[in-house]
């Protein structure tokens, strides 16, 4: 798995906001790779009026699309090489190394600094091609907007680790899709407090189910804003636990991409990014930190949730 990017997402300005330039600039020199045009692909997802309003408010120099969301002149541009980056990632089985992120966009709004949303467009493109594709978004916030999109789908599903209680507020175990979907909409949510120990006993309760569904690709939302110095959550997560996140991808599934979700400390997340780069490709840590552990009372409500959410999958799977 090989990085896709370019210097447009650096002209994606944000001001003193906690999703800026300084994010991509923490991994070095951003080479000026040919994206493709995301274009075409924006209607997959989003409403016509929804695109024209974000173009225009770009066209004008910027301003915000809500209270969390900041666009500049050269905004729409990033956001829609973005989109193509992740296209291009889709069908190399790469990392589409972009900004503004994607998974907390809707159809017809943007949230939780995203414009449009990546890696649900290109999940639709290739289930239009009559693909089974599993998101498995790993990022500390719900990916609402893809989980959304999704919610009544039985050939995309969506496997979220998150922390819940938190932005955006939705996520629980009970919630797991609706009419066809039911049962392919997995939230696995963590208690805040919670350290590696938690985390990958997680990845070990649902990988089962993952690998039932038997996706032909496996579209990873890659945030690394569970890492324990983040600065917008209240996950314990090493560096290292990327790194294994990246090895039980490998391990399991043969057709992989990623796209850049969260990640706010732009000290660790060149750390976090390699080491899950890493696992992926079969190489060794870049940065082996130091595994992290969870306080008894955190376990006892990680377990809890866990025994609800198996039950509540357990008519639609083998658990």
């Amino acid at each position: 798995m090989k990085l896709i990017t370019n210097e447009i997402f650096l002209a994606h300005e944000t001001g003193m906001h906690p999703e800026n330039a300084k994010r991509l600039k923490s991994l070095g020199k951003i080479p000026s790779q040919n994206i493709i045009d995301g274009t075409k692909f924006l209607s997959l997802i989003h409403t016509d009026a929804y695109i024209k309003h974000v173009h225009a408010l770009c066209k004008k120099g910027g301003g915000n699309l809500d209270a969390d969301t900041v666009v500049s002149a050269k905004s729409y541009d990033a956001a829609v090489s973005a989109v193509g980056a992740t296209i291009m990632a889709s069908g190399s089985g790469d990392f589409a190394l972009v900004r503004p992120p994607g998974h907390h966009a809707h159809p017809a709004h943007s949230s939780g600094f995203c414009l449009f949303n990546n890696v649900a467009i290109a999940a639709e493109h290739l289930a239009k091609q009559g693909k089974k594709v599993m998101i498995f978004d790993f990022d500390g916030h719900l990916g609402d907007g893809t989980e959304k999109i999704f919610y009544n789908s039985d050939q995309v599903m969506y496997c979220s680790i998150h922390q819940f209680p938190a932005f955006p507020h939705w996520g629980s175990e009970y919630q797991i899709g609706e009419g066809k979907g039911k049962g392919f909409t997995i939230n696995v949510p963590l208690p805040p407090g919670s350290g590696d120990d938690i985390y990958l006993n997680a990845l070990h309760y649902i990988l089962p189910v993952l690998k039932q569904f038997a996706p032909d690709v496996v579209a990873v939302s890659a945030g690394f804003d569970s890492h324990q110095h983040d600065l917008l959550l209240d996950l314990r997560l090493s560096a290292t636990a990327f790194f294994k996140t990246g090895q039980t991808l490998r391990q399991n599934f043969k057709h992989i991409f990623a796209t850049l979700e969260g990640g706010y400390n732009t000290e660790e997340l060149p750390r976090c990014l390699n080491n899950f780069l890493a696992g992926i490709n079969n190489e060794k840590i870049v940065y082996d930190e130091r595994a992290t552990d969870s306080d008894i009372h955190i376990i006892d409500e990680f377990e809890l949730r866990m025994s609800n959410l198996l039950r509540n999958l357990s008519p639609y799977w083998k658990i």
